[in-house]
């Protein structure tokens, strides 16, 4: 009896604007790290600055679990899916990201990963996880319009295929493996909290990332790096990484996986407003029409009717019942 007047308070909560004010925030943090994340590199190796952010970002997650006196191991059952989740969330994205974004253009890598929501949108529904909804595909389709001419009023804009057909790849791979992290991490969400899925994925993908980054760890010179690239490490550690995905996955929680999944197109915005203020970056005309076509994308899906998650077993369970309560009033009735 208890259930459903607790699921009927949770909608609304997901339909105002102050449960979306976290998502916000995310989109800053993580526009804010493109530019944060170029500075540290030019003095750390990509794999060693994993190496370095990760435990960072886990060491954050714990000091949180332990002050909130929340549950610091996940049950026996749940441990196969966080070492999958692990893996696809935080080892492969991250070797698919930087292998990626190394060998492509920065304009083509942004168009790779915002087809995210798109992913998110076909395979939530296929998963059972989401109701299907044309008003939620075509919102998402609308935000990708918008990233695409953010991308291409860019200065460097973007050139599919030839020499970048690789890196491009790898981006596109990125882009499914987290939107997979995503939706199959839903369930083990609802029933553990995000905090606490947040924190053990990212555990077991700590001690991934810092064994295959420990070569290049080793060959650092620490004494070289300067307060500013300590600094970008911890915030991409701490911020972008620890509390980044926490809230990602409370919004998953919050709002489903394709509503949730919209925002990251925003994402470039952010950067381009930060590389505007930072490093005087001006943008131009064509990428503000797109910042507006993004927001009118997000504004679609946002109005879009709830689509009630609920996976197939319920479902199916639902008609079994129905048929069953059928079959029993017909053998009731007199002959």
């Amino acid at each position: 009896m208890s259930a459903k007047p607790d699921a009927r308070r949770r909608l609304p909560l997901a339909r105002t604007p102050a449960g979306e004010l976290d998502l916000l925030a995310l989109v800053v943090i993580w526009g804010v790290n493109f530019t944060v994340v170029k500075v540290a590199l030019r003095e750390i190796e990509p794999m060693a600055f994993n190496a370095l952010r990760f435990p960072l970002a886990a060491l954050a997650v714990w000091i949180v679990l332990r002050a909130q006196g929340r549950r610091l191991l996940p049950r026996g059952g749940d441990w196969t899916r966080v070492a999958w989740l692990s893996v696809m969330g935080h080892v492969a994205y991250q070797v698919f990201f930087i292998t990626g974004l190394s060998i492509t253009l920065a304009g083509n890598a942004s168009l790779m990963l915002a087809t995210v929501p798109m992913w998110i949108a076909i395979l939530s529904p296929a998963l059972g996880h989401e109701r299907f909804s044309w008003i939620v595909l075509g919102g998402v389709s609308i935000t990708m319009a918008g990233l695409t001419l953010v991308i291409i009023g860019g200065s460097s804009g973007m050139t599919l295929g030839g020499e970048t057909l690789r890196g491009d790849l790898f981006m596109l791979a990125a882009a499914v493996v987290w939107a997979l992290y995503t939706v199959l991490g839903r369930r083990l969400v609802r029933r553990n909290g995000a905090l606490e899925v947040t924190a053990w994925t990212l555990w077991v993908g700590t001690v991934a990332l810092v064994l295959m980054g420990l070569p290049d760890l080793l060959g650092t010179d620490f004494t070289g790096i300067s307060a500013g690239a300590w600094l970008g490490t911890a915030y991409a550690g701490v911020l972008a990484i620890g509390l980044a995905y926490f809230i990602w996955y409370r919004g998953v929680q919050r709002l489903g996986s394709s509503r949730t999944a919209v925002y990251s197109n925003l994402v470039p915005v952010a950067a381009i407003l930060t590389a505007w203020i930072w490093i005087g970056e001006t943008p131009h005309a064509l990428q503000v029409l797109g910042a507006g076509v993004i927001l009118a994308g997000i504004a679609v899906v946002r109005l879009a009717p709830p689509a009630r998650a609920g996976d197939r077993a319920r479902r199916r369970a639902a008609r079994e019942r129905r048929r069953a309560e059928k079959a029993a009033r017909s053998r009731r009735r007199p002959s």
